[in-house]
């Protein structure tokens, strides 16, 4: 019986790991690449728009100056990226040109989500390339990113990507066939999951294993949240099986699928929860905590008991108990200062309302 989406799929993310894109000996692996690349190009004259996110810019780097082993100084790994994003390109570039098709670069960091506007200008950039049948090759911009700016993994990236051009499936493609359910002893793919509980994520913290990439199993469950919450489903299947991309558009029962929600979070409240970068974090009492589980309520001021990091008014913030679990993500009314100047103030002074709130769904 073949697998089934709730609609069909006429625009699709493709995330692709330094594993999957280098070798050993840190070179491009050329035949799996262009593999790929045939397979994008196949589908592309089926009518399906693909925008494919990439890693492998340090990893290729690292094989064009013949290092042996990764930097740790941020300036050496970005010199690296600067190096190995011209071979990845060249790569693509090259065999996108022999199926007589484009590619296009496209370099973000986490600050092109964060700032809304920056964030619709690189969703109308994509439109725009897909409207002319160009595939946009999207990577984090390592040359210039720094700690503060960074996803961490591709896997947040892409969903990220999936949600700002509303795609109808995020594939991501990794070195594991997908999520094995471990827990009665022996190794059983799971088909299809319909929510990621803490069992779930459990389980997935028990399959990470080094690689090349920095990604695990954990990266990618988040990256599933992400787009499920935006009504996007997400297969995680392993790219070197044969036809992958064509086989899973198909229908054919390959990898996990992960299904989407049937209610989507409406877009401002989904760049609270995933697309902002949190600038701090307050620590509520109980009797805060209990106001805010029970929904329509906003964050008062005598409920805020600490603060950490430097933010600003209109900045995201992460929300938690005295026990540092995250309950919720909210736009902030005041600033670091503001919050040392008025908290002697007896006022419940309202700290993120509520249409501003976003109670925990991680």
């Amino acid at each position: 019986m073949s697998r089934k989406f709730p609609r069909p799929i006429k625009r699709v993310v493709i995330k692709i790991g330094s594993s999957l894109i280098a070798t050993y000996k840190m070179k491009p692996k050329i035949a799996h690449l262009r593999s790929l690349v045939q397979q994008i190009c196949a589908v592309q004259r089926q009518g399906v728009e693909v925008v494919l996110v990439s890693s492998g810019a340090i990893v290729l780097g690292m094989g064009e100056m013949e290092a042996n082993e990764r930097p740790r100084e941020l300036a050496q790994l970005q010199a690296l990226a600067a190096v190995g994003q011209t071979v990845l390109m060249s790569t693509y570039s090259k065999f996108f040109k022999e199926n007589k098709s484009r590619c296009a670069q496209v370099l973000l960091t986490w600050d092109d989500f964060d700032n809304r506007t920056r964030y619709h200008n690189a969703s109308n950039a994509l439109q725009a390339m897909l409207e002319q049948n160009i595939v946009p090759i999207v990577n984090e911009n390592d040359t210039i990113s720094t700690d503060e700016i960074k996803f961490g993994d591709n896997d947040r990236l892409s969903a990220l990507v999936a949600c700002s051009i509303e795609a109808d499936l995020l594939l991501i493609l990794s070195d594991v066939e997908g999520l094995y359910d471990l827990t009665a002893g022996e190794k059983k793919l799971f088909e299809e999951i319909k929510e990621i509980t803490r069992e779930i994520e459990g389980i997935a913290g028990g399959t990470m294993k080094k690689q090349i990439s920095k990604g695990g199993m954990i990266a990618k469950l988040e990256a599933v949240k992400i787009v499920t919450q935006s009504k996007i489903p997400c297969i995680i299947a392993h790219g070197e099986t044969d036809q992958v991309l064509v086989r899973i558009l198909n229908g054919e029962k390959i990898g996990t699928l992960f299904v989407e929600k049937e209610e989507k979070m409406i877009a401002r409240k989904h760049w609270i929860s995933f697309g902002a970068k949190p600038k701090g974090t307050l620590t509520i009492d109980h009797g805060a905590k209990e106001a805010l589980l029970k929904g329509g309520r906003s964050l008062l001021l005598p409920g805020v008991t600490a603060w950490e990091g430097h933010f600003k008014a209109q900045d995201v913030v992460i929300v938690q108990d005295k026990d540092k679990e995250e309950l919720a993500r909210g736009i902030i009314n005041y600033s670091t200062t503001d919050l040392y100047r008025i908290q002697e103030k007896k006022g419940k002074l309202e700290v993120i309302h509520v249409d501003n709130l976003v109670l925990n769904k991680r």
